[in-house]
């Protein structure tokens, strides 16, 4: 690994409650925005599946000014039917992204587990819910 990681980024997708999507749909959005490729590293899908977005080895594309030094997590969902934020986790989402965060936390143990939202200048609810506190003891 040659980039210095220094906060794992957890976001939600801000797609509705059970509209399931992954890493495949994701790619194909952000490149229709002209990106280069996915923006996460890793998506959680409702089921609990962790596909893979870009290498870690490459920078994301998820936290303007923090994506050299950081690795994006994204979980599928964020909102409730009325498009309002909601943390919409499901127990196997719950369950995966604690696990990816502490294998993560294994490789990178310095760096500082927080939500899209808690970074300097982001005005989102992303990923709707407070990631900083929930993982603070990983």
């Amino acid at each position: 690994m040659k980039r210095q990681i220094d906060f794992i980024a957890v976001h939600c997708s801000a797609t509705i409650e059970g509209a399931d999507f992954g890493a495949h749909e994701f790619r194909a959005w952000h490149k229709r925005k002209g990106w280069a490729d996915i923006g996460y590293h890793y998506v959680v899908r409702l089921n609990g599946k962790i596909e893979l977005g870009r290498s870690i080895n490459v920078s994301g594309a998820h936290v303007r000014g923090f994506n050299s030094k950081s690795i994006g997590i994204v979980y599928t969902g964020g909102l409730d039917n009325n498009r309002k934020p909601k943390d919409t986790r499901t127990p196997e989402q719950k369950e995966s992204l604690l696990l990816l965060l502490k294998t993560l936390k294994k490789i990178f143990p310095e760096a500082i587990i927080q939500g899209h939202r808690d970074f300097p200048n982001v005005k989102k609810s992303c990923p709707c819910f407070d990631a900083k506190t929930e993982y603070s003891e990983i």
